[in-house]
């Protein structure tokens, strides 16, 4: 069973610009919620039981969050207001759960799982992106099954994106579908050249990895940008012959990672 999940969440989020300039995109609200809280609904909704959220040191506001019981005891004391009471309560189910790494200098994905190192436990582990919401049906719980059945299997999200803009993704070659939802990646590149893309069905931030992809990351050498991608280490593990299955999700997916991005996504998440 996978019990053990890792939110990377140090990025610097300039694609947010302004608001992240004093303020964690991560905590920057969604219909009244931060948006690092959906994360976490969905870990707890597939049966996580830690997860290792991997910050910097700018942003000590994310722990600050979940650690500020003095002032929340403070307010209760004075004023027995059962919406904060609640809140306080949601909060500490959160806090019991999680454990913060630190990512300093940010030199990719890879780097940051790396950080996890020493807290993983067992055979394979789960990791989200924070940018991708993925709303309506709980894709982590669903790929958790997926490996469940596949038990020496990696899963990854997978959705079909604009071939104009693979450019912007990890790219997905398939191997052969294990069915109508899910099929065994060949192999898979990171940012590919439009003309170059091996298909359209693209990286979305969900997997399935397992323990080993740390001695591989090791070793990793940095990739495009100047940052060590995660792609580049899966890649390098499909090669070795790790099989890893592509999981075409059924929930409907959001990008926070950019203005236009957030701003849709709060006014998607406002309508359910």
């Amino acid at each position: 069973m996978i019990k053990q999940a890792i939110i990377p969440l140090a990025g610097l989020g300039t694609r947010l610009l302004p608001l992240t300039s004093v303020f964690p995109k991560e905590l920057l609200p969604m219909n009244g919620k931060p948006g690092i809280e959906y994360i976490l609904d969905e870990c707890i909704e597939a049966g996580i039981k830690e997860v290792i959220c991997i910050i910097s040191t700018k942003k000590k506001l994310i722990k600050n969050y979940f650690f500020n019981d003095n002032f929340y005891k403070k307010i209760m004391k004075k004023k027995k207001d059962n919406r904060i009471i609640k809140e306080y309560k949601k909060i500490q189910k959160y806090k019991k759960m999680i454990r913060f790494v630190y990512q300093n200098k940010p030199l990719g994905t890879g780097d940051a799982v790396l950080k996890t190192k020493s807290y993983i436990k067992d055979k394979f582990f789960l990791m989200l992106l924070p940018d991708d919401l993925i709303i309506k049906k709980n894709c982590s719980k669903a790929m958790i099954s997926i490996h469940n059945r596949k038990k020496d299997c990696s899963v990854i999200a997978s959705m079909k994106v604009p071939k104009k803009t693979v450019n912007r993704w990890g790219i997905f070659l398939k191997e052969k579908n294990l069915d109508e939802e899910n099929f065994y990646i060949k192999d898979v590149i990171e940012k590919p050249e439009i003309d170059k893309a091996p298909s359209n069905n693209a990286v979305i931030g969900r997997y399935i990895l397992p323990k080993q992809i740390f001695r591989n990351l090791k070793y990793q050498k940095k990739g495009k940008g100047g940052e060590i991608h995660i792609t580049d280490t899966i890649r390098q593990l499909i090669i070795d012959g790790h099989k890893f299955i592509g999981h075409n999700f059924k929930g409907k997916y959001l990008d926070c990672g950019t203005m236009h991005g957030y701003i849709r996504s709060s006014k998607e998440i406002s309508r359910i």
